[in-house]
């Protein structure tokens, strides 16, 4: 993992040295076993984190069958956004597929950070921005691009993920079928 500093700056911009201590002081180590859960659906999620180390699976339940929206890898943030922000139940289950490391800030310490800290509102927003553009990237790979061309894009930037993750859930994340994911992958393997 990168350290805290580098990550915070890559994910919320500049800051200052002080900044970043004020920042570090809200967040907490935590660790999950394999399996464990960050949250469920239908819970309301408290916490937000850095993942330090290990892997984490964002799904739901859709008539009968797991659809996973996301794995979460080492220097990404998770939280089930309808939980934490809204206080709503969760949509989303978030659990662990390793053992996981985490930097953690709970509810009630971002409230008290957003108070204390006035400019957590203007480094949040750029955060926000960021994540709408991954969110319209992703939306626009699906739109745009056949199931061979996601699968070879999602490859190329998650090599390591392949041999770490089930491939149903890496095919759900692309969605597509896990049938329609192996006959990609079995032709890929065989022109390489």
């Amino acid at each position: 993992m990168q350290d805290f500093n580098s990550l915070i700056q890559a994910h919320f911009g500049k800051l200052s040295d002080q900044e970043l201590k004020t920042i570090r002081s809200y967040f907490k180590e935590e660790q999950l076993s394999k399996n464990d859960y960050f949250t469920k659906a239908g819970d309301v999620c408290k916490r937000l984190s850095l993942v330090k180390s290990g892997l984490l699976r964002v799904y739901a339940i859709s008539e009968g069958r797991e659809v996973t929206q996301w794995i979460s890898t080492e220097n990404y943030l998770v939280t089930e956004i309808m939980g934490f922000f809204f206080e709503q139940p969760n949509r989303w289950s978030i659990q662990a597929l390793t053992d996981v490391e985490l930097l953690t800030i709970n509810k009630s310490h971002y409230l008290r950070l957003c108070k204390e800290f006035p400019k957590w509102n203007e480094i949040e927003k750029q955060f926000i921005i960021k994540c709408f553009k991954t969110l319209e990237d992703r939306v626009f790979t699906h739109l745009s691009m056949t199931t061979e061309q996601r699968y070879d894009l999602y490859f190329n930037q998650n090599k390591e993920l392949f041999n770490l993750v089930p491939l149903q859930y890496i095919a759900s994340v692309l969605g597509m079928t896990p049938e329609t994911f192996s006959r990609i992958r079995k032709r890929r393997l065989e022109n390489s």
